[in-house]
């Protein structure tokens, strides 16, 4: 029975899409992460609880496949700030995200980061 929950997830993994502007964020590469630390030992990991098992691939499934988006239509696709899904999407790209933290740090901090930080050229010579 762990041979066919593994290859269940394996399937699920090779079918979630990733996304490549959320580096080290991706909930897809995450998910592939954490399914090749669960079955270690591929089709013959040992399964402590299987209806957990169950219940999370199911809960993952859903998500997936936007059971919940399909089941609960919603009249516009923009939020109460009329912000739109690619603006969300372009908003958490991990790019956008560095340029907003380098944003927040003040002119001081940033001018004293530039001029201390010492390059590798110069610590071999």
């Amino acid at each position: 029975m762990a041979a066919s929950r593994y290859r269940r997830f394996l399937r699920l993994c090779e079918e979630w899409p990733t996304e490549d502007s959320k580096w080290q964020r991706d909930l897809g590469a995450f998910l592939r992460q954490r399914v090749a630390q669960a079955f270690r030992e591929g089709e013959n990991t040992p399964i402590s609880d299987p209806e957990a098992c169950d219940q999370m691939y199911e809960s993952l499934v859903r998500i997936q496949t936007n059971f919940y988006k399909n089941k609960y239509p919603r009249l516009k696709d923009t939020t109460f700030t009329g912000v739109t899904v690619e603006d969300c999407r372009m908003i958490l790209a991990t790019d956008i995200l560095k340029q907003m933290e380098d944003m927040k740090k003040g002119t001081w901090k940033r001018l004293r980061e530039k001029f201390s930080a010492k390059k590798p050229e110069e610590d071999s010579k």
